[in-house]
């Protein structure tokens, strides 16, 4: 059952972060956009330690979408290679941290050299039980959405499900995030207003939180100020 957003705290209890700006950060410094993704993991680092600090439990990072493989193929290649080296470079200290490593998407799609390092990672950190950090890797929500109905599909035809008993609920079990609570609060930088086919479903009750800054300059003082504006909100999820 997908679990309901958290009503009690001024603490989110899952962000999830559209990590947008790398490539326009590097424009602006006449930088390659190679270098606009490499102090971008490094805002990936800080934000990952700041939310384990600040008890946050589950954090979902949109790293690189479906719609991302369109991309020149250089660019692709580097962000690729960026990913293994964070994760082969960045493992020991999420064991450190106490972070649990996990992963959305068709994530089939990465290279092996990815997928191994990928599920090496996940698999050091399984028993860590602070923060679990998700990316969403190969990922669009439309896809999601449809691999969903096609596994509630499967589960009819195969009769472990009569469809009579389909409902909002049944169907999160059928999602990538369907061992993980739906976000509380979703932030997107470099203040672009859309949702760029990212968690359709699950971000329905979440609050929203656009900022101007780019990803490569979102640090903990933003991440702060972020939570310091969603506890100010007042959520009644279509009640009064």
């Amino acid at each position: 059952m997908s679990a309901q957003p958290s009503t009690t705290t001024s603490v989110p209890r899952h962000i999830a972060i559209i990590m947008d700006g790398n490539g326009r950060w590097a424009k602006e410094r006449g930088l390659p956009r190679t270098e606009g993704h490499r102090i971008g993991a490094q805002s990936v680092e800080e934000i990952v330690e700041a939310c384990g600090e600040l008890g946050v439990e589950f954090l979902t990072l949109y790293a690189f979408s479906s719609e991302n493989w369109k991309r020149p193929k250089r660019e692709v290649d580097t962000l690729m290679k960026l990913l293994e080296h964070f994760l082969k470079s960045k493992t020991p200290k999420m064991m450190k941290q106490n972070v649990r490593l996990q992963a959305i998407g068709r994530l089939h799609d990465l290279p092996q050299s990815c997928q191994d390092r990928l599920h090496k990672s996940i698999e050091q950190t399984s028993q860590n039980t602070g923060l679990t950090l998700i990316l969403a890797l190969s990922y669009g929500g439309r896809e999601e959405i449809i691999d969903g109905i096609k596994s509630l599909v499967e589960s009819v035809e195969k009769g472990h499900l009569d469809s009579g008993m389909i409902n909002g609920d049944v169907f999160s079990k059928h999602l990538y995030t369907r061992y993980y609570p739906d976000p509380d609060l979703m932030i997107r930088t470099s203040g672009e207003m859309r949702l760029s086919n990212f968690l359709l479903w699950q971000l329905s009750y979440a609050e929203f939180y656009i900022t101007e800054v780019l990803w490569p300059d979102f640090r903990k003082p933003q991440l702060i100020e972020a939570i310091r504006v969603y506890a100010e909100r007042e959520r009644r999820f279509g009640g009064v």
